[in-house]
């Protein structure tokens, strides 16, 4: 093992917050350099909103029990969710951003959310809500395509994306289960 376990959590939140900076500046720099981006100075206070919400969130997973799989089920959960979010309000995903379709989408990281929280953020527990966020994911993209938006291949990794969160969090349960 390398360092003690406060180094590699230290070194972890240095990574965490240098990549949120780096999320903030793309923005920045999208204004600058992309005018077909359409970006205005007045979406950087929400881009900002969001990538500290996630780092505030990933800081939360931090002082858990040091268990690789619970963090990196914690970062892989976040990824997804501030992804999904974003390119939902960016681009929408069953025709444009306001297409009324696309509010479903956004039920699906509030399932995980309210799940955990319902779990008390035990690991077996987010693990379940994590994986009914993947059902929803697939439902909602259904739905979508009852409607007549193709959203296959998004449906298909944004559900991959909450599986693989959730059984990272599994893992991390079996860990803990192991250790006690």
């Amino acid at each position: 093992m390398i360092g003690s376990n406060g180094d590699n959590a230290s070194r972890i939140r240095r990574l965490a917050w240098g990549g949120a900076a780096a999320l903030i500046l793309l923005p920045l720099l999208a204004l600058k350099l992309a005018d077909p981006l359409a970006w205005h100075i007045a979406d950087l206070p929400f881009a900002l909103l969001m990538v500290a919400a996630v780092g505030i969130a990933f800081e939360f997973a931090l002082r858990v029990p040091p268990r690789w799989a619970y963090r990196a089920g914690a970062a892989a959960a976040f990824g997804t969710a501030f992804l999904l979010v974003w390119g939902n309000l960016a681009v929408g995903f069953a025709g444009p951003e306001s297409n009324p379709i696309n509010i479903i989408f956004f039920a699906v990281p509030l399932i995980a959310l309210a799940g955990s929280a319902l779990a008390h953020f035990r690991a077996s527990g987010i693990a379940t809500a994590l994986a009914a966020a993947a059902v929803a994911q697939v439902a909602a993209g259904i739905i979508a395509i009852l409607e007549g938006y193709f959203t296959g291949p998004l449906t298909i990794s944004f559900a991959g994306l909450w599986l693989a969160s959730a059984l990272l969090f599994r893992r991390s349960a079996a860990q803990g289960t192991a250790a006690a």
